[in-house]
């Protein structure tokens, strides 16, 4: 059986977010959606005691909340499952469960502080990012525009484990809808690098090289996948700024790992900074090795 497509709801405004990215992951692969609420799990007062007034009360919020996602999901076209978890934190809780169920994707929405139209990822992504054992996928604050119709899946690439791993799991799901993938790579500008201690002429060159490099990868990396339609593009600036603003693809997967071989690509905490900011769903693949 395919392993189930997790979505964490909380009952904030990021909610239908999360419901209408793992609706469509579960309906394209073929999985059961799990929906998963988290709420605190019961703590000892003293002596053993619980408040047990205040575990009625989260437990009655955690089932609001998943009555909210049955409304939503009302006609989904895939199996569904619905789950209230306690633990300790929501990460923590979602973590346990995709290891129970062998999870194939977590998918969480925007925090609620989150500016509509964009991607603002709030601890429980932070959380879940910073050492899932699946990929983590996170919706932007009120998506305009659905997954799936745009028919493209973009990879940020580098020739490294973490982006052969953010590539395969790109080359399966265009497998399964169909889609064409497009290759990123983002080389930063000369003005952004350090000509002043290396010299203009040696930093171009330096950037030339490395362009050159890039583009030899893209590729190979884009001849290596079968049956799919794959193109690639080197992009010129700030990582972030380039990514951040794509709108040309239905999600766009990386690695957590955020640096490349000459560590001008896709330089430290790119991951991390990129979901607080990307137009479009960002999926972030396990860390590997």
């Amino acid at each position: 059986m395919t392993s189930p497509v997790i979505v964490g709801v909380d009952g904030g405004p990021s909610a239908e977010d999360a419901v209408v990215l793992g609706r469509w992951a579960a309906s394209v692969l073929g999985a059961r959606l799990v929906v998963a609420v988290v709420h605190p799990a019961p703590s000892a007062l003293g002596s053993g005691r619980v408040d047990a007034e205040w575990v009625a009360d989260r437990h009655r919020a955690a089932a609001a909340v998943l009555d909210g996602a049955r409304t939503l999901l009302a006609g989904a076209p895939c199996e569904v499952e619905y789950r209230t978890v306690a633990s300790t934190s929501a990460a923590h809780g979602l973590h346990d469960l995709a290891e129970e169920l062998d999870a194939e994707v977590i998918v969480v929405g925007s925090g609620r502080a989150g500016p509509r139209h964009r991607l603002f990822a709030g601890s429980t992504a932070d959380r879940l990012l910073a050492g899932s054992m699946c990929p983590v996928a996170v919706a932007p604050s009120g998506m305009e525009v659905p997954p799936g119709s745009v028919g493209r899946i973009g990879v940020a690439y580098v020739d490294t484990p973490d982006g052969r791993a953010a590539l395969a799991g790109a080359a399966r799901l265009a497998a399964r809808t169909g889609s064409a993938i497009r290759l990123l790579t983002v080389v930063a500008d000369a003005d952004a690098t350090l000509p002043f201690l290396v010299g203009q002429d040696a930093e171009q060159a330096f950037l030339e090289t490395a362009r050159e490099t890039y583009e030899q990868s893209l590729t190979t990396a884009a001849e290596s996948v079968p049956d799919v339609t794959v193109d690639w593009k080197v992009l010129v600036g700030d990582v972030v700024d380039q990514l951040a603003e794509l709108e040309d693809v239905d999600v766009l997967f990386c690695g957590s790992r955020g640096y490349g071989p000459a560590r001008r690509v896709l330089l430290g905490g790119v991951s991390a900074r990129l979901v607080r900011r990307a137009r479009r769903p960002v999926v972030v693949v396990p860390r590997s090795g």
